[in-house]
């Protein structure tokens, strides 16, 4: 175990290189900026499938309006993501542009929305719009156009190949005219790749990429290629690496796509046979997070004997029945734990595996909704396959096969802590009245062990200096729900000890526009990764950045004086640097 460990660190620095992959970045971002579109319409879709379920007809204009809202949110979904993957995308791209120019996010975002219609959409012959690549079947388009389009930007950013106006021009009016070259040159290249393909294989620019890797899309949804997928999500998570964001943008086309199909199928009385969808493999594959880790809490709680096993399973069955397992991960811990590596990267394989044998063989319906990934998994599949018991019965498998999985491997982990705990009782019992001293010398070699967050008796000192202005923190993670613990933390505490803090809760990489209106960032462990890459930005606006690492950041969002003081000292620290 401890071999196979040692060489997955040994690649860890290769690991973090495709975690911080622009295009991929860009790729995730794009799609998060996008979630309220995807979730809102979901809604609607939803009202229009459930209630004939319960033999309710619905008005049929009522329900027109319902489907047509739908039609105009998730039916244009890649329109919209092919603008803000460019803004995405822009924005790690300006970070690597040497000396004050920079490439106008706005611009691409347009730019690349209109290369979009060009590369994915066909028209008839009266001129009107065909509409089967707005949504989720054009988003390989969506993604050439935002990629391609920042590269032509930045081409005529760097050398400044611009239309430029005198001095006494406003720079609102001066910047337009400077993007005239490069939003010029990336619809004609759009425009060329059009004519190219149409003239060769007399489809859009989208059918062709689909045909091309249409094998590549089947060999994903084989039962290997989905066991290989939900194994490496987990792999590269437990050397502390967001395992979604490296593996899902290369197979996002197929999850959205799979998903649209399968309600298309559902719709029109057949089968949904696809597995391969996104809301399979937030409520299968990472059936409480990634690792499947729903029934991870429980064990410790009402199976083990180790009072930090109890303490984490208490502290953590809730966020982790909404998919924020953080708490867990880096609690137990389960990251880099050697005795946690077989079962968290085999349970989400078990899962998916029985998961797609249930479409494939019990007539399960596949996944035809984009719900919310923070839907419990059990309610989320229910809802997911149209309220079909059978999706009652494989969560009830999985959460059967997950906990006997899991379960030897907690066992063995709980028996290491129980001796260790032992020994300090009997060390305790031994010293008789000493052990208070060494309680004290503990705590000031935590508090030296640990110089990121302020002791208590700092801050609470009535003397102590108190902030003369609002301070707004931002908490970044990488979905947005651990950043909440924190900012949650942050808020109760500035309330109580009566200072001026506000505090916000993020997701890396929709950062970009809001970042200027902070005083102070905070990096979650699992995005702690992009500091450098930050770190130019927050330097350039005279922010405080600060990276936490796991068990810290876990302190942190239980206790809301120690999270007051970690926002204290790092701003104190800032006020000593300006000295």
């Amino acid at each position: 175990m401890q071999f196979i460990i040692d060489r997955l660190e040994r690649h860890q620095k290769f690991f973090d290189k495709i975690s911080k992959n622009i295009y991929l970045m860009a790729i995730k971002d794009g799609f998060l900026a996008a979630m309220p579109i995807i979730l809102f319409s979901s809604i609607f879709i939803l009202l229009t499938s459930v209630p004939p379920l319960f033999g309710i007809n619905l008005p049929t204009d009522l329900n027109n309006w319902f489907n047509k809202i739908y039609n105009y949110t998730m039916g244009f979904v890649g329109f919209y993501v092919a603008g803000t993957t460019a803004k995405a995308f822009t924005g790690s791209m300006n970070q690597r542009i040497k000396g004050s120019r920079f490439i106008n996010s706005t611009s691409t975002m347009m730019a690349a929305m209109c290369g979009f219609m060009l590369l994915a959409i066909g028209t008839t012959k009266s001129g009107a719009y065909l509409g089967d690549y707005f949504g989720t079947k054009g988003i390989l388009s969506a993604f050439v156009s935002a990629f391609l389009t920042v590269h032509i930007y930045k081409v005529c950013v760097e050398k400044d190949i611009t239309i430029k106006m005198p001095k006494e021009v406003p720079g609102a009016i001066s910047q337009n005219f400077r993007d005239v070259f490069p939003f010029s040159f990336s619809i004609i290249a759009m425009g060329i790749i059009d004519v190219a393909i149409r003239a060769w294989l007399h489809v859009p620019f989208s059918a062709m990429i689909a045909t091309l890797i249409a094998p590549l899309f089947k060999g994903a949804e084989s039962y290997f290629g989905m066991a290989i997928i939900w194994f490496l999500i987990p792999l590269f998570w437990f050397m502390g690496i967001h395992g979604p964001s490296v593996v899902k943008p290369a197979i996002t086309a197929a999850l959205y796509g799979n998903t649209t199909a399968n309600l298309a199928l559902f719709k029109a009385g057949d089968f949904p046979f696809h597995s391969l969808t996104e809301n399979f493999g937030n409520f299968v594959g990472e059936l409480g997070g990634t690792g499947a880790t729903f029934v991870v809490p429980f064990i410790f709680m009402f199976l083990m004997k180790s009072k930090q096993l109890k303490a984490i399973g208490k502290a953590s069955f809730i966020p982790v029945m909404f998919a924020v397992n953080e708490p867990l991960l880096f609690g137990a811990p389960i990251i880099l734990n050697p005795y946690f590596f077989i079962p968290f990267v085999l349970s989400p394989v078990v899962n998916v595996v029985v998961g797609k044998l249930f479409i494939d063989v019990f007539n399960m319906r596949g996944f035809m909704y984009v719900l919310s990934w923070a839907l419990p998994g059990p309610i989320g599949a229910f809802l997911d396959t149209n309220f079909q018991p059978i999706s009652l019965v494989l969560m009830a498998l999985l959460l059967l096969l997950d906990t006997l999985i899991y379960l030897p491997f907690c066992k063995a982990y709980d028996a290491s802590l129980v001796a260790k705990e032992a020994a300090v009782d009997a060390e305790d019992d031994a010293t008789d009245g000493v052990e208070l001293a060494g309680a004290t010398a503990g705590s000031v070699a935590t508090d030296s062990a640990t110089p990121e967050t302020a002791t208590t008796e700092e801050t609470s000192d009535p003397e102590a200096k108190k902030l003369d202005k609002q301070v707004k923190v931002l908490v970044l993670c990488a979905g947005g729900g651990t950043s909440e613990q924190l900012a949650n933390a942050l808020t109760e505490g500035a309330e109580k000890y009566d200072e001026p803090i506000v505090a916000s809760a993020g997701a890396y990489g929709s950062h970009h526009d809001i970042l200027p209106n902070y005083d102070l960032v905070v990096l979650a462990p699992q995005v702690r990764t992009y500091y450098d890459d930050l770190k130019a930005d927050t330097d350039r606006l005279g922010i405080q950045l600060v990276a936490t690492k796991g068990q810290q950041y876990i302190a942190l969002t239980r206790d809301s004086k120690k999270a007051l003081d970690f926002v204290m000292e790092n701003l104190n620290k800032k006020d000593d640097d300006k000295k």
